[in-house]
């Protein structure tokens, strides 16, 4: 029986959708409805019970820091120093989810006030499927993503 894309899941420790929308001013956290789940363990389990019952997110918007542990200098983060897992853990255990399950990535939005938490998520979501090269999970030499500066949208 095929998945259907039946929710939208929100991602962050403390937010709420129409906190995002306050300074994204993107209708769609206030327009849709939202499932809000604040660390790693409550987005795997979400995601994986509507799987056994056949449901899909349609849409997720991401948090990157879920702890006050991430609240630090992120210039140079090593995501595998914190004992709470951030919004990157688990775009990356989406990636694995979609892989294991034949499964599409979602729609997805990145609202995280941290800006190179924010862009580390976007590029990992961007590449796991890419348009100008045909990747899946990774991204071919030759992309010309690879030498285009990355724009933040």
């Amino acid at each position: 029986m095929p998945k259907e894309r039946t929710y939208n899941l929100f991602l962050d420790d403390m937010r709420e959708p129409s906190d995002a929308f306050s300074y994204t001013q993107d209708s769609r956290y206030v327009d849709k409805e939202w499932v809000v789940v604040r660390n790693y363990v409550e987005f795997v389990q979400e995601i994986s019970e509507r799987y056994l019952k056949n449901e899909l997110p349609d849409l997720i918007s991401f948090d990157h820091d879920l702890a006050d542990e991430h609240y630090q200098d992120m210039s140079n983060p090593d995501y595998n120093q914190f004992g709470e897992r951030t919004g990157f853990h688990c775009a990356r255990w989406l990636i694995d989810f979609c892989i294991d399950t034949d499964t599409a990535l979602p729609d997805y939005m990145v609202h995280s006030m941290n800006p190179v938490g924010k862009i580390n998520i976007k590029s990992l979501l961007d590449s796991y499927e890419c348009d100008y090269c045909g990747g899946k999970g990774y991204h071919k030499m030759s992309c010309r993503r690879n030498f285009v500066e990355y724009e933040d949208n």
